[in-house]
């Protein structure tokens, strides 16, 4: 599974790093195993590049609760972090978006696998093709290290170091 990280507002955290860690911290106690993480990348906001700068990454994740749970799950993280949401793409203290959940393929009113714009996102796929470069998109067939090359939102994006 597939979990996509962002933050450009740091709340109480004091860096949108740390709030990002806090939630990649409190993912075991939901259910979900961390196998693998992303480092922190940087981009600029979109659509309106005058706000505070993104930090985004991916982690591969393991879980046996279904992929609506999941959901729920990652929505109870946000909401224990600050998150309040406003308008569609203003700044945010922190979205976790599940991404993709096996070769699952799911289209309901709640969710939508695989994120059906991520795929068009290099501070989703950038992320996801440094720690997972042969992941398959489940619809596309394009490795990750594939769908990075052909980004086309977000191209700035790159790892803070």
């Amino acid at each position: 599974m597939v979990v996509a990280l962002g933050s450009n507002l740091a709340g109480r955290y004091g860096s949108s790093e740390a709030l990002l860690e806090a939630a990649l911290a409190r993912f075991p106690a939901v259910g979900l195993k961390i196998l693998r993480r992303s480092s922190w990348w940087r981009s600029a906001a979109w659509p309106d590049p005058m706000a505070p700068e993104y930090r985004n990454g991916v982690a591969l994740v393991d879980t046996s609760a279904g992929p609506g749970e999941v959901l729920a799950a990652l929505l109870t993280i946000e909401a224990s972090l600050g998150r309040e949401r406003g308008a569609r793409n203003a700044p945010r203290t922190l979205d976790l978006d599940l991404i993709a959940y096996g070769r699952t393929v799911l289209d309901t009113p709640d969710l939508t696998l695989p994120h059906p714009r991520a795929h068009e996102r290099l501070f989703v796929m950038g992320p996801l093709a440094e720690i997972a470069p042969g992941w398959v998109h489940p619809m596309l067939g394009r490795t990750a290290a594939e769908l990075a090359g052909q980004a086309n939102v977000g191209t700035d994006a790159e790892p803070t170091s």
